[in-house]
């Protein structure tokens, strides 16, 4: 169990313990998106207008198109050792990176909750105590998983991989029984500002995977291709939530409101009764388990990240580990519990009011790390307020700040809709503009200025370079100025 239970928080992994392959990615977000909430992600395309057949084909442009930014992110794991927050502090600073790390705490919460609604319906069906009873075993449950850490959270991805897709080729076949395929997909009308909602709706799911993708990658051997990392990894999330996202879609185009008034029963009674539906009950609370597992760990991460920033934190005791996940499930079990009973409105407004904050983050980040940095990192001073990279990154931090804001006279949301929304036919391209525009700020304005670049990686103390990395053993200390 000692060598189950993870020990390592936001310090650099050793080489000494990486292991595995870049194909475990591919089985952990193939089993983290073959589930639920992604069922209901493609749903809504259809719920708030969409045609069944546009809705297929934007939900897989943006599935690929997000994924394709997650993906990046995730090859970075492995390179750096690190959670990939903390490495948002050569872009942001020391200090800094906690205006864009508090977003992400706020959203891990989100999907902790959204994710707890859906698999306490079945957790309550399946041990027949209600939902409320549901929602806080399952939260409990998510809990101790992630506070056993990273070799688990692989394993169950694993199991989730297989089951979540033997279950979904089964409910596939039940459907298709049930419809008319060509029926449902005849309507090729295009509608431009449903086809983007499509698009908005999957790219967010995938965009919002960046700020944690990396802390699953980075007990990856550092000689790992990042090309095989960027591929397994797009690959198991795409087809895992693309899978999903059809199978919602057509549940939504031919239920209507037999789908909308119970997501999860409506499966489950998709699927059979008795033992099948007990073990439907059950795939649904393994899938939420692997991906509300993976928003424990992260906001865990993160928030250890941000108190570090100004501590000076390196490490974390399992006392103060089992502290955060603590905070991160009571903080998601409540909201959880409060929203419950709006969940479809809620969840496609948080979705897209998330993506807002999280593409013009990614944009700064992938920038710095593939084409100013170029993979040069110091690693020790990643931990020093008062080292190459500073406090606060005043550069960077407006760059944010305006591809916040330029995104806004785009943006759709149930409270609030931007002034040209209209004049584009009430299409949401405010995510485009999210990347495009602080990627192209932070190129202009970074390229100028790296004095604090280092000539090549600099490597933690305690890491020692392996055979064929391509690292040489003066890699831990070249390139200080």
């Amino acid at each position: 169990m000692a060598g189950l239970v993870e020990v390592r928080s936001i310090d650099v992994v050793p080489d000494s313990e990486r292991h595995g392959t870049a194909f475990s990615q591919f089985t952990l977000w193939l089993g983290a998106n073959l589930q639920i909430t992604a069922v209901v992600t493609g749903a809504l395309a259809v719920v708030f207008g969409g045609g069944a057949f546009w809705s297929v084909v934007g939900l897989a442009v943006g599935n690929l198109l997000g994924g394709a930014v997650m993906a990046l992110h995730s090859a970075q794991g492995p390179r750096l050792g690190l959670p990939q927050m903390i490495q948002s502090r050569a872009q942001f600073g020391v200090k800094g990176a906690i205006i864009p790390l508090l977003l992400v705490i706020v959203m891990y919460v989100g999907f902790f909750a959204s994710g707890s609604v859906l698999a306490g319906q079945a957790v309550g069906e399946l041990t027949h105590l209600g939902e409320t009873p549901g929602i806080v075993i399952f939260a409990l449950v998510t809990a101790v998983t992630a506070a056993i850490g990273y070799r688990v959270i692989h394993a169950l991805g694993r199991v989730a991989s297989v089951v979540c897709a033997l279950a979904f080729v089964y409910l596939g076949i039940r459907l298709l029984e049930r419809i008319d395929l060509g029926t449902v997909l005849a309507d090729r009308a295009f509608d431009l500002p449903m086809f983007l909602l499509a698009v908005s709706l999957s790219a967010s799911w995938q965009l919002a995977f960046g700020p944690y993708v990396a802390d699953y990658s980075r007990y990856l051997p550092r000689h790992t291709s990042a090309r095989a990392t960027f591929w397994w990894t797009l690959s198991g999330s795409a087809i895992g939530s693309q899978w999903s996202m059809v199978f919602g879609v057509l549940v939504a185009a031919t239920a209507g409101d037999a789908f909308l008034g119970g997501q999860v029963s409506y499966v489950v009674a998709l699927g059979g009764t008795g033992l099948i539906a007990s073990f439907l009950y059950f795939v649904i609370a393994l899938g939420k388990l692997t991906i509300n597992v993976l928003n424990t760990y992260g906001g865990f991460m993160s928030m250890v990240t941000s108190i570090s920033g100004f501590r000076g934190q390196k490490t974390l005791s399992p006392r103060g580990r089992a502290l955060y996940i603590a905070a991160i499930m009571i903080a998601g079990t409540v909201v959880a519990l409060l929203g419950k009973d709006s969940f479809l409105t809620s969840f496609k407004d948080f979705l897209l009011f998330l993506l807002t904050f999280f593409t013009p983050w990614s944009a700064i980040n992938l920038v710095d790390y593939y084409l100013i940095s170029r993979e040069r990192y110091d690693i020790p001073a990643l931990a020093d307020p008062h080292g190459r990279y500073g406090a606060w990154r005043v550069d960077a931090l407006a760059v944010y700040g305006v591809g916040l804001l330029a995104q806004l006279p785009f943006l759709v949301t149930h409270f609030y809709t931007g002034p040209l929304v209209e004049p584009l036919g009430g299409a949401d391209i405010s995510w485009m503009v999210g990347l495009v525009v602080p990627a192209l700020l932070y190129w202009l304005i970074a390229r100028r200025r790296t004095a604090h670049i280092p000539k090549r990686m600099i490597l933690a103390p305690q890491v020692t370079p392996p055979e064929n990395s391509g690292a040489t053993p003066t890699d831990a200390t070249a390139g200080r100025p």
